[in-house]
């Protein structure tokens, strides 16, 4: 049965609630039609899936892009699974690689460049998605991205912002091939500019046409490979040729009879299950869902759940705890009295042994659910671009730290600390909602305060999307989104918070999208939402 929901909204918003009993949400309206296309053909939800993550390498590429990572969550009808297609590091890939390049006091992989590069996953999980649950050919999907590229599209208003701050950034223009492809006027798209991406139709068509050989063992990643040599990277044709998505079990956590899934480490979406596991210990429900009190423990728990995934989600072959000691009820419970709701505090880790990103959703009528994200990390991630394939990697290196008393260290094929994570909701066993909310380490705090506004007070997805958020930084520093009410605002400076109020929603506090199912997906459907922060659409059919 669908959620007792309130319909209606305080929250100031251009978007609704739509409602189908077929539905794609992703931030760009031509990436939700094209996986609306991939249903109009016959397909399921997977299909619409891969449709909308290729479209969207090119529909938002300060997000993403053909060299992103990708993780997926997605209910088949009967049963719920997940895919980690994050890449792990080059075989040449070691501590001491990194010192003889940069300095014995270097203290992690570079931000930009080739050196910031793990294997790129996310053709991988298109491929893996379609051959294990797909329905249509797998060249097939990638024809609207292909069209997009070819044929352009006009700048919309949020990437062309993002974009154009970019091209401001130094050690982004400067990689090889970035200027080339994103800024062939010598600046970045205006609003409403056509934009073609040719190029990047070229290497769709490859990987159309092998379902992905090309991609990781053809001319594509001998192009790679070339590519990183003259530029000084390590990676190689090995490297991506011994490249397979992982097919994983998500990891989840009770809250208030629901129960929250994500993908297991390397990601961080254990911090959002953590921060729901100590907020269990609160009754937030008597709370006014805007008011300083439950915004403040909401900021606290998210706090806690942050010092413990920093310090010990890693991949999870070199953690030295496991998912199940990190949720821990007692520990959580115990983690909880911590909080003084009073007086904001800065935590360390505990001891559970005692105790720039894009995001699409999409449903079908029969009932199959997709959670699935993908990103370059940091904007345009690495900068690198490879000539001739308007291929953009990504930067997910600098996720690793060089101090090998770290469970993140750098090692030969180990994947680094993820900030993406897609969320899955089930309520005794069945399917309720797939969601995401991207924006770096904003996603398991996006994760949170939503889930809290639709399970706790009862608002409707679009609403609690739309709400004003908040991000944890550091230490007491909070950023707060400028329609935060100006008493809750006043509330937590008192409790000792250091608030900055920021108008820039775009990275700061993260955009969602939602599919709530509403009952029989072939009867009542579901009912969607896609976050105003970005240039979005909830499409249905």
């Amino acid at each position: 049965m669908p959620q007792n929901f309130n319909w209606t909204s305080a929250y100031p918003s251009i978007r609704m609630p739509m409602f189908g009993r077929n539905v794609v949400a992703t931030s760009h309206a031509l990436a939700a039609q094209a996986g609306i296309r991939m249903l109009w053909k016959g397909g399921n939800a997977v299909d619409a899936a891969i449709a909308t993550a290729a479209a969207k390498t090119l529909t938002e590429p300060c997000s993403n892009g053909l060299g992103s990572d990708a993780f997926c969550i997605l209910w088949d009808g009967k049963a719920l699974h997940g895919l980690n297609a994050s890449g792990g590091a080059p075989a040449a890939w070691t501590r001491d690689y990194f010192h003889r390049k940069y300095g014995p006091d270097a203290a992690r992989p570079p931000m930009r460049g080739w050196d910031s590069v793990t294997v790129p996953g996310a053709v991988g999980a298109w491929v893996a998605l379609s051959e294990r649950f797909g329905r249509l050919p797998f060249a097939d999907l990638l024809e609207p991205a292909i069209e997009i590229a070819e044929r352009g599209l006009l700048a919309p208003i949020v990437v062309q912002q993002k974009w154009a701050a970019a091209a401001r950034v130094p050690d982004l223009v400067r990689q090889p091939g970035f200027s080339d492809f994103f800024l062939p006027r010598g600046r970045a798209p205006d609003v409403g500019e056509l934009v073609t991406l040719k190029a990047a139709a070229r290497t769709l068509r490859a990987v159309a046409e092998t379902k992905g050989r090309a991609f990781y063992e053809g001319e594509i990643a001998e192009a790679m490979a070339r590519h990183a040599a003259a530029n000084g990277g390590a990676m190689t044709v090995a490297d991506l040729s011994a490249y397979r998505p992982e097919w994983v079990t998500p990891t989840a956590k009770d809250y208030r009879g629901h129960t929250l899934h994500e993908i297991p480490p390397s990601g961080q979406g254990i911090a959002a299950q953590i921060a729901l596991g100590i907020l269990q210990n609160f009754d937030l429900a008597s709370l006014a869902p805007d008011g300083p009190e439950a915004q403040h423990l909401q900021i606290e728990a998210m706090k806690l759940a942050f010092a413990d995934t920093y310090r010990y989600v890693a991949d999870s072959r070199a953690m030295d705890l496991t998912p199940e000691q990190m949720l821990d009820d007692a520990y959580l419970a115990a983690r909880a009295r911590l909080i003084d709701p009073r007086r904001a505090q800065d935590f360390g880790a505990g001891n559970p042994v005692r105790g720039g990103t894009i995001y699409l959703t999409a449903a079908d009528e029969s009932g199959m659910m997709v959670s699935f994200i993908q990103s370059n990390f940091m904007g345009f991630g690495s900068g690198v671009v490879v000539p001739g394939w308007g291929l953009s990697l990504q930067n997910r290196g600098y996720g690793f730290v060089l101090d090998p008393a770290s469970p993140n260290c750098v090692a030969p094929g180990k994947r680094p600390f993820h900030t993406i994570i897609p969320g899955f909701l089930t309520k005794d066993g069945a399917p309720v909602m797939s969601f995401g909310v991207m924006g770096g380490n904003m996603q398991p705090q996006g994760h949170v305060q939503t889930l809290v506004r639709m399970i706790d007070h009862g608002q409707n997805p679009q609403a609690a999307c739309d709400a004003p958020r908040w991000r944890v930084n550091e230490g007491l520093a909070i950023n707060a989104e400028a329609t935060m009410p100006a008493a809750t605002l006043d509330g937590l400076l008192a409790r000792g918070h250091a608030v900055e109020v920021i108008d820039d929603s775009y990275q700061d506090f993260g955009a969602g999208q939602f599919i709530w199912r509403m009952g029989d997906p072939g009867i009542e459907g579901y009912v969607a939402a896609s976050d105003p922060r970005r240039d979005g659409q909830a499409a249905v059919w």
